[in-house]
């Protein structure tokens, strides 16, 4: 357990609780002051100018980040995953559409990453007033989408490590939908999290347009080269539900809160 880190110097220490005061005050000024008291380490280190970059953005975004979602914490929230070049007319946008639109009606908000495709599908079912947009600032393709754009809700991020941790500290329950690369990043991420008990446990369900296969095709991979091979265990392979029906998805999530919680 890493032991906590306070200024060495008297004058320091009463300076940084002074403008902690200053600012109003905090309900835990120790942690306020560990945090000024590390940035302040970064001096001391000689810490190089790039490494002092990605510190700054990642702090700053966490922190707007976590403003944002403040006054939203007693609502329950899906995260809603999928790639951004799936069409409207295609069953799987049509299936996300579905999905958000059902588990609105049950009163949770959505949360997706604020591109075109899945994440558009979700925002378009759920509702511009019940939607959180998290995206990244890539140079080109993501770009926020034309229903949660300009929302108060739509937070930016640089950095894809930052952003997964608010999709992942900020969900109640995580529905994928067929993708690319990130979206089995995002798979990863969910179910590393849950296996080694970084998580709360939540319904993760992985949904596919009606009569597809995508996901039962990830899944035969993982039972023949994961499973077979001793490198996950079996009840690894029960940490997520797959469906072709979104209402199904709709009540794996809502079962899920009526028995546990």
């Amino acid at each position: 357990m890493t032991k906590p880190f306070h200024a060495g110097q008297v004058a320091t220490e009463e300076a940084i609780l002074r403008l902690i005061l200053d600012r109003g005050g905090s309900p835990d000024p120790d942690l306020i002051r560990e945090i000024i008291a590390t940035t302040l380490k970064l001096v001391e280190d000689k810490t190089s100018r790039g490494d002092l970059k990605i510190i700054n953005s990642a702090l700053k975004e966490m922190r707007y980040a976590f403003k944002v979602f403040a006054p939203y914490r007693h609502i329950r929230k899906v995260t809603i995953f999928g790639s951004s070049r799936i069409g409207e007319e295609t069953p799987e946008y049509r299936q996300a559409r579905a999905f958000a639109r059902g588990v609105g009606e049950l009163g949770f908000m959505v949360i997706t990453g604020a591109g075109d495709g899945i994440m558009k599908a979700g925002q378009e079912g759920a509702g511009r007033e019940r939607s959180f947009g998290v995206n990244i600032r890539l140079p080109f393709e993501q770009r926020a989408n034309s229903i949660i754009e300009g929302d108060e809700k739509l937070i930016h991020f640089k950095y894809f490590f930052s952003r997964k941790l608010v999709f992942a500290k900020e969900t109640d329950a995580i529905a994928l939908f067929p993708g690319g690369f990130g979206t089995l990043d995002e798979a990863f991420e969910i179910l590393t999290l849950a296996q080694t008990g970084k998580s709360q446990p939540l319904p993760i369900v992985l949904v596919d347009s009606p009569g597809g296969c995508y996901w039962r095709e990830w899944e035969a991979f993982l039972r023949r080269q994961m499973l077979a091979r001793g490198m996950i265990s079996p009840q690894d392979a029960d940490l997520f539900r797959i469906t072709d029906r979104a209402e199904v998805a709709v009540e794996e999530v809502a079962g899920f809160y009526r028995n546990y919680h």
